[in-house]
């Protein structure tokens, strides 16, 4: 994003780390999911690494993330029911292998899930608590596939938007918060991550109407 060289950080190829695939997917999906996105954001390539036993590669990386769909669609890091922040970080790592069979079938199946789970307000929630990092990670998915998520009547409900319901969680001032009322362990307060997520969201659907690539 600001234009350096990821080969090279203080003579460190940050590729390398992610070559060992055995450690990419040591955490569970969402290894694949963000090591996909490092590569594709800027048509990177996996160095060479010597001691390696399986080596990473865009396919496998594919393969391990689409094995790992939910029956019914969606994606989830543990359980048997989808989860709307990992679906849609999946959503957003798939979109440019949308024209592989498989692949479009993934994400038009997970795409169902995202609309069923959009709440009255148009806003999305994670274990049970509705919050504003859940509609970026939405936003971020859609406009990933062309959708706008401001338009497209799939994720419009009673006339509200996920964006509509992301500025819900706007602090007058600047900032964003995590959630909008008291909840067991939050404080409806400007959060760090939920800012930071919150002009994330904002800037992918800037680029979005823009006809940019996306975030």
């Amino acid at each position: 994003a600001m234009g350096k060289d990821p080969t090279n950080v203080g003579g460190y190829n940050l590729f390398e780390k992610l070559a060992d695939f055995e450690m990419v997917k040591k955490q569970g999906i969402n290894g694949p999911v963000w090591a996909l996105l490092a590569l594709d954001c800027g048509n990177y390539e996996i160095p060479e690494v010597e001691g390696i036993s399986q080596v990473t590669s865009r396919e496998l990386l594919i393969e391990m993330i689409l094995s790992q769909e939910k029956e019914g669609g969606g994606f989830a890091l543990t359980g048997d029911a989808a989860d709307v922040d990992i679906t849609a970080m999946v959503l957003t790592a798939l979109a440019p292998y949308r024209a592989q069979a498989d692949v479009g079938a993934a994400i038009d199946r997970a795409v169902a899930v995202l609309s069923e789970k959009q709440m009255a307000g148009g806003g999305f929630q994670t274990l049970n608590t509705p919050n504003a990092e859940s509609s970026v990670q939405v936003i971020v998915a859609l406009t990933s596939l062309g959708i706008d998520p401001c338009k497209d009547t799939r994720f419009v409900k009673n006339g509200k938007s996920v964006l509509d319901a992301l500025l819900t969680y706007y602090a007058t001032g600047g900032g964003f918060r995590h959630v909008n009322k008291s909840t067991v362990g939050y404080e409806p307060v400007v959060n760090g991550l939920a800012t930071a997520q919150g002009y994330y969201g904002l800037t992918a659907y800037s680029r979005f109407l823009d006809g940019k690539n996306s975030l």
